[in-house]
């Protein structure tokens, strides 16, 4: 439905022209692309259909992967490709119900942050479960006799190729404007400002703020000023439907219980994503759980510790992943290393003290992206560090565009390669693939307190904290990434991090 030229509200009428005024460009350009379009196509359209293809597309390379592989490389198969063919066309559709019935075609629209990462066990039990039972019901008809060796090899194209077909498909989507969700915060409050600023760090999430709905907004942060206010909560209606909002956040407004309670009510008719910010949202983490008291929802917080066999569980993926690492990357590290020593005098590598596990100190590697002085010259940078892109903060030492840094080492800072030595560290124990951002001793003397709880665990290579910004999250809102990472850690929480550094390596974000 396109977006109404004025709305009733009560007996009063609110013209499109009366509030779309306080819109940016962006969001005029989404509106009137809409209102020239007889039906409006949001996310969730575009994106189920896109996967649809992508699952069928996999599915069909890796038919004909298995099937060319497995005949340059055997004589043995003597089942006709066009009755393979036949049987792979007439079971696609039951692949897409079941892939609908996994839920893997409906979070998009409504989890700002879903990504194919997040589709991946979905994915695995979907293929695990299609392909063998075909072999079976081959096996126990025996409609082919296919041999097991070409299931299994069309089992693992399909895993890999069904995967990379979804990261191409959401990749187109995420530069549709149709992919783009009209979206406004209630509550211009502290807590609202904060939402609002970690959306727009976020254009991956495709989130078109348009801004804030509140009767008393508190004075905007700088770099939120071109958002305005567009009214009181009574016309969060009517701005839903002149905007045509997609997505409401209700972010601790000063309005009372029942009347907020009732303006979320008033939204169930409108076809809008509501998402709460809950209370004590510092401490409600991903693997927090919803249970019932006679229907009343409580969050459960898991337990402030890991087990004994969860440690050695991490542990031993930490060994395995950086010995391969280690070695596949070995290659790469001479190449890095030549430059280094080419480009400036001085050591390749770059080391020092950081806080580890359970107040340890330990010495870090890195590949060296300074001057050899760079040291001796850190008080002639000392007073740039307040422009940093972390407000100023004096407990970290961020100073953007460091004269200090050689051009090769900032190439190398830009993709995180001075990084890779690290690796060494997870080998001897003293750092994880995934944990909190080891700190130096001068920034781990400001963290007091609770906050600590966060050397329960292996400080890491990559975590929350180098996925969801870097050097753009201030100091305070990173130690509490680290509390939540620690105090919510799972081993898929781990391969979720992972796979999420690499796309967030090539986000243009600041690395100081």
């Amino acid at each position: 439905m396109k977006p109404p030229d004025a709305v009733v509200m009560g007996e009063a009428v609110i013209h499109y022209d009366e509030i779309v005024g306080a819109a940016d460009d962006r969001t005029l350009e989404i509106l009137e692309r809409r209102r020239k379009t007889a039906t409006v196509r949001r996310r969730g359209w575009l994106v189920r259909r896109m996967l649809v293809a992508a699952d069928v597309i996999g599915l069909s390379l890796s038919f004909a992967g298995a099937e060319l592989l497995f005949r340059v490389g055997s004589a043995k198969d003597h089942v006709p490709t066009t009755i393979e063919l036949l049987l792979l066309a007439s079971t696609l559709p039951l692949w897409v119900v079941i892939a609908k019935v996994y839920g893997l075609y409906a979070h998009d629209e409504e989890r700002t942050d879903h990504s194919t990462s997040d589709d991946a066990v979905g994915v695995f039990h979907l293929v695990t479960v299609g392909t063998w039972t075909l072999f079976l019901v081959e096996e126990l008809t025996g409609v082919m006799r296919a041999p097991p060796s070409k299931f299994a090899l069309f089992w693992i194209l399909a895993i890999i190729l069904i995967t990379l077909c979804r990261v191409a498909a959401r990749t187109y989507c995420r530069s549709r404007l149709t992919y783009l969700q009209n979206t406004v915060i209630v509550g211009a409050g502290d807590v609202g400002q904060l939402i609002g600023r970690k959306l727009l760090q976020h254009p991956e999430y495709g989130i078109n703020l348009v801004g804030f709905v509140d009767s008393e907004p508190k004075e905007r942060r700088d770099d939120l000023e071109h958002l305005t206010v567009l009214g009181a909560p009574e016309r969060l209606p009517a701005i839903v439907r002149v905007f045509d909002v997609e997505r409401v956040i209700f972010a601790f407004s000063k309005e009372p219980h029942d009347e907020a309670l009732d303006l979320v009510r008033s939204l169930k008719d409108l076809d809008v994503q509501v998402d709460i910010v809950p209370r004590f949202f510092e401490v409600v983490g991903p693997n927090v759980g919803i249970h019932t008291v006679e229907g009343i929802p409580l969050l459960g917080l898991p337990p402030l510790h890991l087990s004994r066999s969860a440690r050695i569980l991490k542990r031993g993926v930490d060994l395995v992943g950086a010995a391969v690492g280690l070695l596949l990357l070995a290659p790469l590290f001479a190449v890095i290393a030549c430059r280094v020593k080419h480009e400036t005098p001085g050591p390749v590598f770059f080391r020092q003290i950081r806080m580890g596990r359970g107040d340890k100190t330990f010495r870090i590697y890195k590949f060296r992206t300074m001057v050899d002085d760079a040291d001796r010259r850190k008080s002639e940078v000392a007073h740039l560090n307040m422009h940093a892109a972390n407000g100023g903060d004096p407990r970290m030492f961020k100073v953007p565009e460091d004269p200090r840094i050689t051009p090769f080492g900032a190439f190398l800072r830009r993709y995180s390669l001075d990084e890779l030595p690290q690796l060494i560290n997870v080998v001897k124990g003293e750092m994880s693939l995934v944990g909190p951002r080891p700190l130096i001793l001068d920034e781990d003397r400001y963290i007091i307190d609770w906050a600590r709880k966060r050397l329960d665990l292996t400080p890491g290579i990559t975590g929350l904290w180098q996925v969801l910004g870097r050097s753009e999250i201030p100091f305070e809102e990173m130690t509490k990434l680290d509390y939540l990472y620690v105090t919510n850690w799972s081993l898929w929480g781990d391969v979720r991090l992972i796979f999420g550094t690499i796309p967030a390596l090539t986000r243009t974000r600041r690395a100081y």
